[in-house]
């Protein structure tokens, strides 16, 4: 049995259209593997802890081979179980809109907060870093309502894809399928672009 593990960074409930697309998925996903676990994460639900000032100082303690103490050691362990939630899995699924060409911020926010030394990678002053969370699978559904593949520049930027896609790789998870929905707004084929992403889903989640 495996632990699929689904990161919603959308707010928008029944009206998101990655989360729609994540149904499909996991529609599909249950019918083909009835014995995994399905575990949701909302990323709005409040328990993202912060990385603030204290939280940065654990890290550079940790960096410089010290241990953590105070509010910085308190900080360390949020961040910690944290991680601990994130790495408990061998499958994720990721449901991410664009948000001002990037990412949501409460998907960067879990970034910031799990990219640690020792958990989401490793660092050697001469080899550079190796990311540690290995051995696992991501599905990435991206979404946005303006922005689309050959579209000028009046129709925004992909900070999205390339930012995300690339730190999956950095930490370690190399095995990633994309499911694209962009745009999904202001353009005359939105139904017809919206049943290829939502096939896209279901067929990627087949082999999944």
């Amino acid at each position: 049995m495996a632990r699929l593990l689904h990161i919603s960074a959308s707010p928008r409930g029944a009206r998101s259209e990655s989360l729609a697309l994540a149904a499909t998925f996991l529609e599909v996903y249950r019918e083909r593997h009835p014995e995994d676990e399905v575990v949701e994460w909302d990323l709005w639900d409040g328990s993202l802890p912060e990385f603030g000032p204290a939280a940065a100082a654990a890290k550079m303690d940790v960096f410089a081979g010290l241990e953590p103490a105070g509010a910085g050691a308190e900080a360390w362990r949020a961040a910690a179980g944290t991680f601990r939630r994130f790495a408990d899995a061998d499958k994720y699924l990721f449901s991410v809109p664009m948000w001002n060409s990037g990412v949501p911020y409460v998907l960067k926010q879990l970034i910031d907060v799990i990219s640690q030394p020792g958990m989401v990678f490793a660092f050697d002053a001469e080899l550079g870093y190796t990311g540690l969370v290995t051995g696992r699978k991501a599905a990435v559904l991206y979404t946005s309502a303006v922005y689309g593949e050959g579209r000028g520049p009046a129709f925004g930027a992909d900070f999205q894809a390339p930012f995300f896609g690339n730190w999956l790789r950095w930490a370690g998870i190399t095995d990633v399928t994309e499911v694209t929905f962009r745009p999904n707004l202001a353009t005359t084929d939105v139904e017809t672009r919206r049943a290829r992403a939502h096939a896209d889903a279901a067929e990627a989640a087949k082999t999944f």
